[in-house]
């Protein structure tokens, strides 16, 4: 299973993602690929976005039972506490 939250693509790269995934909301797309296509994928989007912002989830043997993967400024940090992957919104920028 992979779960890839996209920021700041074009539409020509969420309709082409749409040949392998689901896109239930607009930029979040779910499917069940190979590891290999999952990495093509993400190799893809980086060098026709490379401003984008994205994160992955897919199944992996891990203690959670996925692993996450991040690219670029994204809306969310991937933390890693412990060997656990925990999600953390940036602090607030404050104003001068």
């Amino acid at each position: 299973m992979v779960v890839l939250i996209l920021e700041h693509v074009t539409p020509s790269v969420r309709g082409e993602l749409t040949r392998w995934l689901l896109e239930p909301r607009a930029g979040v797309f779910v499917g069940s690929v190979s590891a290999m296509v999952r990495d093509k994928l993400w190799e893809s989007i980086q060098k026709k976005t490379p401003r984008c912002a994205m994160t992955m989830l897919y199944t992996a043997r891990s203690e959670q039972g996925f692993a996450v993967r991040s690219y670029g400024d994204t809306t969310r940090q991937v933390v890693d506490f412990e060997g656990l992957a925990l999600i953390r919104r940036p602090p607030a920028k404050s104003a001068p």
